[in-house]
């Protein structure tokens, strides 16, 4: 399946020669999308994404494109209504819905081929249905991405990475002012392309198509100072203020100046306030990589489950499986035990559960049974008891 997938790389060669470097083009990476008889198509249909696109909890965009107009794409967010889409155009409009594998569980069997990228980067499935001539203008994603052709036709276009980064003025889209194509294919079912970060592309529907893109997370380092920064920010008490025992009186001719004793002064607090050492900084990350998307947090259990109540349910054949929506990872310490996150939250575990903490990350579901070899251990039933109270894990 990898072969057929990567275009028959290795997954090695893949990750050595394109991953974050260049474009790949795989036809036919999915063949069973191909449409009846080759084929049974793609796991959603356009009216399904329509159905999701109308629901309150799922971020969706609409973006129509309006040729010889100013301005030339507009767009607006959902969630939409039926009505919303029988007064669109025949052509030129596209339907993006983000975290579909989030939304219809299902989906998530997409991701599962490109597991060989670790968990945690992996982002999201969004799906787009667009009819003829829709699309959303050439841009730049700074992140890698797998174009998957799903119905119908798309033409993509690429560009150079020098490209001139200038955007059109007044859209609410990224759309480039300059786009220079170099390279152009057209995509039928089952074909992807790979794209890493900072290629510029443009990809225009020919007839109605769908395609399916499975976006990976590459935060931003500003987003992580800032993130890092309100972190220690709490953890700062109200008396560490900035302090001068030694300080030498002012004179007249500098008492405009900050003197060097001052400025090295501040300089030794601010990097005092930021020595955390890697074992803290181990455990801001997997929280803060874990943390899920603003709405779509697992719903707590309530009332929240106890130890006994988990153990006993399960030895009594209750099936566990993880909430679609949950983030979840793991770090080892430096002493050999491991912290484990679940959507931001942190949770000690001793090093003989590490299988645990694999498990669960591997796994979407875990039949009666699967998990009785750690009942009898009161350490795992009770991190099993918290990530049921924080719906991370489904109890049925």
């Amino acid at each position: 399946m990898l072969e057929r997938l990567l275009g028959g790389l290795t997954i090695e060669r893949f990750l050595a020669e394109h991953w974050q470097k260049r474009p790949l083009l795989v036809r036919g990476a999915f063949p069973d999308w191909a449409a009846p008889p080759r084929g049974s198509g793609p796991p959603l249909s356009p009216d399904e994404l329509a159905g999701l696109a109308c629901e309150d909890e799922v971020e969706s965009r609409l973006v129509s494109r309006h040729a010889g107009r100013d301005p030339e794409y507009t767009l607006r967010r959902g969630p939409f209504t039926e009505a919303d889409f029988a007064r669109l155009p025949e052509r030129d409009w596209t339907l993006l819905v983000q975290d579909c594998d989030k939304q219809a569980p299902d989906l998530a069997a997409v991701l599962e081929p490109f597991r060989f990228i670790p968990d945690w980067r992996i982002d999201d499935l969004m799906v787009s249905y667009a009819t003829d001539g829709g699309g959303v203008g050439p841009h730049v994603d700074q992140y890698d991405v797998f174009l998957i052709q799903g119905l119908g036709q798309r033409r993509w276009r690429i560009g150079a990475r020098d490209h001139d980064p200038t955007e059109r003025a007044g859209l609410e889209l990224g759309v480039l002012a300059r786009f220079e194509p170099t390279d152009e294919w057209l995509l039928g079912p089952g074909d992807m392309l790979y794209l890493p970060p900072g290629v510029p592309h443009e990809g225009v529907a020919v007839g109605g198509c769908m395609t399916f893109s499975v976006g990976f997370r590459a935060p931003a380092l500003r987003e992580m100072w800032a993130d890092l920064g309100e972190l220690l920010h709490q953890g700062l008490p109200e008396t560490a203020r900035h302090a001068d025992p030694d300080l030498s009186p002012a004179r007249a001719a500098d008492r405009g100046e900050i003197a060097a004793a001052a400025l090295a002064q501040v300089r030794a607090a601010v990097r005092a306030a930021f020595a955390a050492d890697d074992a803290a900084l181990d455990l801001w990350f997997v929280r803060f990589v874990t943390e899920p998307k603003p709405g779509l947090a697992p719903e707590p259990a309530s009332p929240p489950l106890d130890p006994q109540t988990v153990q006993a349910e399960l030895r009594g054949g209750a099936r566990l499986a993880r909430d679609p929506r949950s983030r979840l990872a793991w770090v080892a310490t430096a002493a050999g035990d491991l912290v484990f996150a679940a959507d931001g939250v942190a949770h000690p575990l001793p090093a003989t559960l590490r299988p645990l903490a694999v498990a669960l990350c591997e796994d979407r579901g875990f039949p009666p049974g699967a998990l009785r070899r750690y009942l009898d251990d009161p350490v795992a039933v009770a991190f099993l008891a918290a990530l049921c109270a924080q719906g991370a894990l489904d109890l049925d």
